[in-house]
């Protein structure tokens, strides 16, 4: 595939002429001749989407809800294209890219139907004869930043709710799907939104510093939104400040499942080994750390590493395997790192490590303790790690015990104790009885801590990507005194 920089309503190559190679992590092979964005090429992208903003953000609802059901009716329709591009980039299951095109088309379904809900107020005025309200307004040119771990449902949720709100958009795609990112770009051209309104910019990754402070820097560029490692969320969030833009940052987890005493074991081991192995354990929600009362801890170990010997790790491209490849052979080895260093440190291995490659089979760490680096650092890898507590203060002490506060879990049988532990759990979002890898776009989605700031999701991204404006009307002649 040969990649372009979209601008405005051209397919442009780089201003320098330069490309760059994405390859398989499966086979190294390149999947993509990408264009190599220069920072003239960012500027005038954001040039472009400035240009259009002042048509845009004049369109009504209607209009708004009919281009991007298009989007979502188009999206359904090459839905077999984005599912092979998101594996030969990434490497992930066949699953997990066909997650990916359903839960874009969802979400674009959901911003489609808050179309009509980008709305303000009537306030109480205390002066007579005054009409106090307030209105949502599209703020200008907003900057997504989207990853590579879930690349078309992230690329989608970066410009869906923006768009609606009657903002234009500049994408700066991801280094390792350029193609995936590329392809968003090309579905909201061919459903109709005029030129300007969406453009995507590729880019080496020599470049992306350069080229992320620039948009940032922008005159035309209003708010940025992030998903990414909070280790880069750092840097967006100090640029943005610098030059007072509100930023959206979506950042890491070390996301806790609870397993209480009386939870139901079944239950508690599935939603374990999903939230963990779902996607080769490279979500930001998934499940990092599993907290289980000592009193059934051993039956709990026992379950979860039978059942993690029934998933199959292998290419997605010869079979169906449960789990694809890592995005990379740095991804694989800091996942044997971390793997190592717990054993060496006194943590039991439940299951074999199985690896080839980039290709990670599920591994089942028990004994684990704060030690050990597994403990504390995002493994952003097929890792289950088990840590015994005795008793739900302990487990809602250990489920604090990290930077992060992105996604939890508690289970349990008696509700209201496990509403109870669910509540006292420092995340922004937690999830009573099911696995933390859950989200839906009506829901609002972020966390807190250094897992970010700020909301995705149905009406609470209406707030994020407008400004709330108060307009007065005198219906009388008002006294003044002087």
């Amino acid at each position: 595939m040969d990649v372009k920089l979209r601008i405005g309503a051209e397919l442009r190559e780089s201003g320098d002429g330069r490309y760059f190679e994405c390859r398989s992590p499966l086979s190294g092979e390149v999947v993509a001749r990408v264009a190599a964005a220069t920072v003239d090429d960012a500027v005038a992208a954001a040039d472009r989407a400035g240009e259009a903003f002042a048509e845009w953000s004049e369109t009504g609802p209607n209009q708004r809800r009919a281009l991007m059901t298009a989007v979502a009716d188009l999206l359904a329709e090459r839905a077999e294209r984005f599912s092979q591009c998101i594996v030969d980039e990434t490497g992930t299951s066949a699953a997990w890219a066909r997650f990916n095109v359903q839960g874009s088309i969802n979400a674009l379904r959901e911003a489609a139907a808050l179309a009509t809900q980008v709305a303000g107020e009537n306030i109480p005025s205390d002066k007579p004869g005054t009409l106090a309200i307030t209105t949502r307004v599209p703020v200008g040119v907003v900057l997504g930043i989207a990853p590579w771990n879930a690349p078309l449902l992230l690329g989608i949720r970066a410009i869906a709710m923006p768009l609606i709100c009657g903002n234009t958009v500049v994408l700066k795609a991801s280094e390792l799907c350029p193609g995936t990112h590329h392809l968003i770009g090309e579905l909201f051209t061919d459903a109709g939104y005029p030129p300007g309104v969406v453009n995507v910019i590729t880019h080496d990754t020599a470049s992306a510093p350069g080229i992320v402070e620039a948009l940032i820097a922008h005159p035309a560029v209003r708010r940025v939104n992030f998903t990414g490692s909070t280790r880069v969320g750092r840097i967006i969030g100090e640029l943005a400040g610098r030059h007072l833009k509100p930023a959206l940052l979506e950042l890491g987890g070390k996301a806790p499942l609870v397993v209480l005493e009386d939870a139901d074991l079944d239950q508690a081991v599935n939603a374990a080994a999903f939230g963990a192995f779902m996607n080769q354990g490279q979500i930001c929600m998934s499940t990092e750390r599993i907290v289980v009362d000592a009193k059934i801890a051993d039956e709990f170990a026992r379950r979860l590493a039978a059942k993690s010997a029934t998933l199959e790790a292998g290419d997605p491209r010869t079979g169906t395997p449960v789990l694809g490849a890592l995005i990379g052979e740095t991804a694989a080895n800091q996942v044997q790192a971390l793997i190592d260093d717990a054993v060496a440190k006194g943590a039991r291995l439940l299951t074999p490590v199985k690896r080839d490659h980039n290709v990670f089979g599920p591994v089942v760490l028990d004994g684990v303790t704060p030690e050990m680096r597994v403990y504390a650092e995002e493994s952003f890898g097929p890792i289950a790690s088990i840590v015994r507590v005795n008793s739900p203060e302990e487990a809602i002490r250990v489920a604090n015990d990290t930077e992060y506060g992105l996604a939890a879990a508690v289970y349990g049988r008696d509700l209201a104790r496990t509403l109870r532990v669910a509540r006292r759990i420092e995340a922004g979002v937690c999830h009573v009885n099911g696995a933390t890898v859950s989200s839906e776009p009506q829901l609002p989605f972020g966390g807190v801590k250094a897992s970010g700031y700020g909301r995705f999701g149905g009406r609470a991204a209406i707030e994020e990507f407008t400004d709330l404006r108060l307009l007065t009307v005198q219906t009388q002649d008002q006294s003044f005194p002087f």
